[in-house]
């Protein structure tokens, strides 16, 4: 029996580990939207692909499914995360987790663009923590980039000037969790993907 694609995402991650090194347990993880990520050398993550230094090298864009709402209902807002579990190596993950990128803010299209076929996000502000490119070290073998899609508890949410995720020296990013900072702001994960890149 095949598995709708939401139930699959689910899956992959239990099988190849974020679920639980990223993603708990529980409660119960159910995506709700299909997370899609493109960079601008025109590589997607898919769910575990390998990808190199130069493919993600640059910020990517996202889209994600379901794209709309009713009218009716207040347009949803998403936080975006990237982080990686398995610094500085998935063997020994004493900095886990590193993160990324983090931005807030994050809406569907318009209307007007999906005619248009432009399904990108609108990254509506400045990233509170900007995009740091995977970067593994030599001999670390794999690394799994993990990106998340939570929704906002509502329109006007923002992180605090004092919060760590403001903090974006390397130094700062190391030992984060994303699942604390969902708890903590009251986000609600929907979407899933990753891939990964090798230190080599």
């Amino acid at each position: 029996m095949l598995l709708d694609p939401l139930n699959a995402v689910k899956e992959d991650l239990k099988q190849n580990g974020i679920i639980p090194d990223v993603i708990p347990v529980d409660p119960p993880f159910h995506p709700k939207a299909l997370l899609v990520v493109t960079f601008p050398t025109n590589q997607e993550a898919l769910l575990g692909n390998t990808l190199t230094k130069t493919d993600t090298a640059d910020e990517p864009t996202v889209a994600f499914t379901p794209m709309q709402v009713p009218d009716e209902i207040d347009e949803p807002t998403y936080t975006l995360v990237m982080t990686d579990p398995d610094a500085p190596s998935r063997k020994n993950p004493k900095f886990r987790e590193w993160r990324h990128w983090v931005v807030t803010g994050v809406k569907a299209p318009p209307t007007s663009s999906i005619e248009t076929d432009n399904l990108d996000a609108l990254l509506t502000k400045p990233a509170v923590t900007p995009y740091y490119p995977p970067t593994p070290p030599p001999g670390t073998d794999k690394h799994r980039y993990v990106l998340l899609l939570y929704q906002e508890p509502s329109a006007d949410f923002s992180i605090p000037a004092d919060a760590p995720e403001r903090k974006n020296e390397p130094a700062d990013r190391k030992n984060w969790s994303a699942a604390r900072f969902a708890n903590k702001h009251g986000l609600k994960l929907v979407g899933v993907n990753y891939f990964v890149v090798v230190g080599d």
